[in-house]
């Protein structure tokens, strides 16, 4: 993914290497400039941003990048003024729009009149379909086993051959992946890129609290479950006193109301609670990540997680006639060390 160019539409990155968009407020100018600045494509995530928070987020976003890489933003389909955050990115000269959680069909058009690429998340071939018909620059097959809010509990090894047999669009892999061995193997599966979200909520750039970081790097390979959550999707989260009490059916009470949902199953307030994680106040907190969060022991920057990344991949792709698992030690050196220590400095 490091020597691949990825084109979407008339756009194009050095790195096919996609952050992910993650609300409230994680993923905002500051992680989405830094990933660009890399060369990959950093993602603002919109949802619960005024018009006027978002443009200058993008604006931010754009003078940290440098003029490299891409700034896109990803919107929750579920929320009331989805179609005015999206224009909104558009005039402010978004160059490229994900869109989850839902399926707009008239985000195409949107894109296709500011001439911006939009990719959809699918999670299934079918959908795959319908987006490359609707006009999509590329799609991002996302599996069960990323954070947030889910359309399958499928893993990315059984939905990536299924989506890149369906379209002819680019297919960009999301759902654990936190390592260069990840996404050698999702290159292998035949991705053309690839969408990390969990590994770039924990690092320094994220806008996530203090608390939301340490619960990352403290989490067990246990502490990750699915949530029932007011947007009408299962959503994956880190175990806390709050999600226990969710999972054990307790009665959440709303205090307040904006009535921010097209649908609100209001079996709890989900912005608020993300909104608490994010400022680690309150305590009614919940926390999305993907499922392996465990194997993040460190808070790096930006540019520590791709050099990273990069001597992840570089050390795998050099053992490519029999590749090993996460964690094993391979040989000759240099690239033993790096390896051996994937989960201990990840």
């Amino acid at each position: 993914m490091f020597n691949r160019i990825l084109k979407l539409g008339e756009l194009t990155v050095p790195h096919a290497i996609i952050q992910g968009g993650m609300a409230v407020r994680i993923s905002t100018a500051s992680l989405a400039g830094a990933v660009a600045s890399q060369g990959g494509i950093g993602v603002i995530a919109g949802t619960a941003m005024t018009s006027e928070e978002l443009r200058n987020e993008i604006m931010q976003a754009k003078r940290l990048a440098g003029g490299n890489g891409a700034i896109g933003i990803n919107v929750l389909f579920a929320v009331k003024n989805f179609a005015e955050l999206i224009k909104t990115a558009l005039k402010t000269g978004i160059d490229i729009v994900f869109s989850g959680a839902g399926f707009s069909r008239d985000v195409f058009s949107w894109g296709k009149q500011f001439n911006v690429p939009v990719v959809p998340l699918v999670s299934s071939g079918r959908l795959a379909k319908i987006a490359e018909k609707l006009g999509a620059a590329a799609v991002v097959a996302e599996s069960g086993q990323a954070g947030g809010h889910l359309g399958t509990n499928r893993p990315i090894e059984e939905i990536l051959p299924e989506v890149k047999a369906a379209t002819n669009l680019p297919v960009i892999a999301a759902g654990g992946i936190v390592d260069g061995y990840d996404i050698y193997r999702m290159e292998q599966l035949g991705a053309d890129g690839v969408q990390m979200g969990t590994r770039f909520a924990a690092s320094r750039e994220s806008n996530a609290s203090e608390y939301f970081k340490q619960l990352y790097v403290n989490s067990r390979p246990t502490d990750t479950v699915l949530i029932k959550s007011p947007v009408g999707l299962p959503g994956r989260a880190l175990r806390n006193a709050f999600v226990d009490k969710l999972l054990s059916g307790a009665s959440i009470e709303i205090e307040a109301c904006d009535d921010c949902l097209k649908n609100c199953k209001r079996n709890f307030c989900i912005k608020k609670a993300l909104e608490n994680a994010q400022k680690g106040t309150g305590t009614n907190r919940l926390v999305f990540a993907g499922q392996k969060v465990y194997t993040i022991k460190k808070i790096l920057s930006v540019e520590e997680i791709f050099d990273k990344l990069k001597k992840e991949y570089s050390a795998i792709a050099s053992q490519s006639e029999h590749p090993p698992k996460p964690g094993e030690i391979l040989s000759p050196d240099p690239f033993s060390a790096t390896c051996n220590h994937f989960q201990k400095n990840s």
